[in-house]
């Protein structure tokens, strides 16, 4: 008896020591899920560009017999089975975030709910990438694979900015043509980086020597990606301006850091295709669109806010000019 009321005590004091509202430690897990969504699209964007697509032939396994590579596999099989493992530390990232939120699942509900289909997402996301290798790496099929990380990263980004800035506002922060901008912005971003990852599909970095490419032009692809890319820069130029003019404090800095990935990535996608697509670049490149998605994101829902969190004179001020500007 006395080792099971031991076993309920530490339960007890462990449900006890669980955050009741957003803490430092909440904090820290919604930006170490964002951060490690992204990063696995980095170390996976390894395994592409060095040729360790299949460097674990077999999926759930690495090789017919083991779990685990063997030496015999080589550097590749190290990649792949390394990225793999990272798997694992997202899950552990996540059960911890639901962990973190469980008790706020009635007045945080959006935050549960996110956490919970984030932590449901990565061994959806990990049984694509088995798929990927037993196709031997399907161009379009590693492409969804690339889509439903970005998606991961969007939720992820909902998490973090749900955190500091709570649930969901009522209260319109901007004018309606200003939000139907930032969505139209966002429309552009999505498109730009499914022609990227059918330019990608079509170039030379396959994931291994032998894989399938998707049989598009190259060259003719590259143009066509660029077209949605420089829409996006005008319509977050135009955003950037309007913010400033409008005073809209609270969104111009998430547009000012839109506008910054923007930038560099334009500045990397030109420099990658004049120096012939270099594996680092290529990499760097992938790791921007999921960091392009987030800051978009953020920009959607920095539009909104809590009215309770504002003062009635500030209320006041700012319906008068989004009633003047609509």
């Amino acid at each position: 008896m006395s080792g099971h009321a031991d076993i309920r005590s530490i339960r007890t004091r462990f449900v006890e020591w669980l955050p009741r509202t957003v803490d430092r430690r909440v904090r820290v897990a919604a930006w170490a899920t964002l951060i490690a969504q992204t990063l696995i699209v980095g170390t996976g964007g390894a395994v592409r560009l060095t040729g360790s697509g299949l460097g674990c032939p077999t999926w759930p396994r690495c090789t017919p017999e083991s779990f685990i590579n063997t030496p015999e596999m080589g550097i590749h099989g190290i990649i792949e089975f390394g990225n793999r493992l990272l798997t694992f530390a997202l899950i552990a990232i996540a059960i911890v975030m639901f962990l973190f939120v469980v008790r706020m699942r009635r007045d945080r509900p959006e935050l549960f709910r996110l956490s919970v289909v984030i932590g449901l997402g990565i061994p959806f996301q990990g049984v694509i990438g088995g798929i990927t290798v037993l196709t031997g790496l399907n161009p379009y099929i590693v492409g969804l694979h690339f889509v439903l990380s970005t998606v991961l990263v969007v939720l992820s980004t909902v998490l973090l900015f749900r955190v500091y800035r709570g649930a969901r506002g009522d209260y319109v922060a901007a004018p309606r043509w200003f939000v139907r901008t930032a969505w139209v912005s966002s429309v552009t971003v999505a498109v730009t980086i499914v022609v990227g990852i059918l330019v990608t599909g079509s170039g030379p970095h396959a994931g291994d020597h032998g894989a399938a490419r998707n049989d598009l032009d190259p060259e003719l692809m590259q143009h066509l990606h660029s077209y949605p890319a420089y829409a996006t820069l005008a319509l977050t130029l135009v955003l950037l301006v309007a913010a400033v003019r409008l005073r809209l404090a609270r969104v111009v800095p998430f547009v000012v850091g839109l506008l910054a990935v923007e930038a560099v990535q334009i500045l990397v996608g030109i420099t990658q295709a004049r120096l012939g697509l270099p594996e680092i670049l290529v990499g760097i490149h992938m790791v921007l669109a999921c960091v392009l998605a987030s800051a978009m994101t953020a920009v959607i829902l920095s539009t909104r806010q809590q009215v309770e969190t504002e003062s009635e004179d500030e209320i006041a001020t700012l319906e008068a000019r989004v009633a003047a500007t609509n």
